[in-house]
């Protein structure tokens, strides 16, 4: 898989539309609690600036429901933008209005635009063909540099790259960098290869966990999905999530993986809980006596040591979703003990984005991974094995 890369095309003096992905965490004051995403945008606008090239920004932010919500304005990512770049950046009252495309036309070197929130126009999600159109007219390049979005066909992402032909769009460093940690991991990986796989549902990573079966030599099975695997071994769960519907896969798997001789570890122990609620009575069980009317909501401390153990002699690490309701602090121990083993192993470490990159924010690991994913479903999507809409219009004919 060989992608056009930005450092690979002539853009000096040129305008350059880049799609961020500045969908940041923000505390209800509108207070950004976490710039890693916009820290992660800086090298490729750097490199634009330093080309001598004028620069149009643009990202999404939440999923706003009326245009032009003033919550979810991107005006506090252009402060924090002029903060960390110490330079003007022009912030844009709209996306593609009249206005807006004057300014950028009259963009000098090294100006900067920033775009309204692209979600406030409705063509964005729809990638319609109209609104690709306007967004391309503002720029002789289009560089993508928002992995964390690449596995939506938008209009930013994916429409847009219509307008523009080989040597004038092109993967920004933070793509190309993601796109290239995760096809190594997954096709060349450092062996043992132990993956852990957490979150609520099993339905969303089904075919994620179908893809690594065969590549990895262990895989740690945590967080709410782990109950429908449990449940399949016949076990009494309580409450706890558990979707019926994908016992038949979750025996699959597990046979799959029997078959193949890679080892499946599971909780042997969980946090439950009277209820799902920060102030509920819990205890510390066996997953054999998940009392009826309980909800698991976390994995206790010997299966915590039972996937330390399992990491002791891993090489590569790959990490998505965390093993219980982390957001509660009641029922974030088994997610920070993990999360401490991955940090501590000597493996190389790929934290796949999202909820798990949250989580070793939370827990101060973050500097001891090797890599966190800025995307937490198109990281998911690559291990599937699918090319990601928004780079497959970047791929070159090998």
């Amino acid at each position: 898989m060989k992608l056009q890369e930005l450092k690979n095309i002539d853009i000096s003096g040129k305008k350059i539309f880049i799609r961020c992905d500045f969908n940041v965490p923000m505390d209800e004051d509108n207070n950004i609690t976490d710039d890693r995403r916009i820290r992660s945008a800086l090298n490729t606008i750097r490199y634009c600036i330093d080309h001598d090239c004028s620069v149009i920004l643009a990202s999404h932010f939440g999923r706003p429901k009326e245009p032009f919500d003033e919550k979810y304005s991107l005006k506090p990512i252009a402060k924090r933008l002029h903060t960390l770049l110490k330079q003007e950046i022009k912030m844009a009252k709209n996306i593609v209005q009249d206005d807006t495309l004057e300014i950028a036309k009259n963009l000098e070197i090294g100006d900067i635009l920033l775009l309204e929130n692209l979600r406030f126009h409705e063509g964005e999600t729809k990638n319609d063909e109209e609104f690709a159109k306007k967004l391309a007219s503002m720029a002789d390049v289009y560089v993508n540099d928002a992995f964390g979005v690449s596995h939506r066909a938008h209009a930013s992402v994916e429409g847009i790259t219509n307008y523009f032909d080989m040597q004038h769009k092109a993967a920004g460093f933070l793509l190309a960098k993601e796109i290239k940690f995760f096809h190594h991991i997954v096709h060349n990986p450092k062996r043992p290869f132990v993956s852990i796989v957490g979150g609520s549902k099993v339905s969303g990573k089904l075919e994620a966990l179908h893809n690594l079966v065969p590549k990895v030599d262990k895989i740690l099975i945590g967080g709410g999905m782990a109950f429908t695997f449990l449940k399949a071994l016949g076990l009494e769960v309580g409450k706890s999530l558990v979707e019926e519907h994908l016992i038949p896969e979750a025996i699959k798997i597990m046979d799959e993986a029997k078959n193949l001789g890679v080892k499946l570890y599971l909780p042997v122990d969980v946090v439950a809980a009277e209820a799902f609620d920060a102030e509920a009575i819990a205890k510390l069980v066996t997953v054999q006596e998940i009392p009826k009317n309980w909800f698991g909501l976390d994995i206790g401390p010997a299966t915590a040591q039972l996937f330390k153990l399992a990491l002791n002699d891993a090489n590569t690490i790959l990490w998505n979703g965390p093993m219980g309701v982390y957001e509660m602090d009641k029922f974030a121990k088994g997610s920070t003990r993990v999360s401490h083993a991955v940090a501590q192993s000597f493996a190389t470490t790929v934290v796949g984005g999202g909820d798990t990159a949250d989580l070793v924010r939370i827990t101060g690991d973050e500097d001891e991974m090797t890599f966190i994913s800025t995307g937490g479903g198109a990281s998911l999507e690559l291990i599937e094995g699918k090319i990601l809409p928004g780079v497959k219009a970047l791929l070159l004919e090998e």
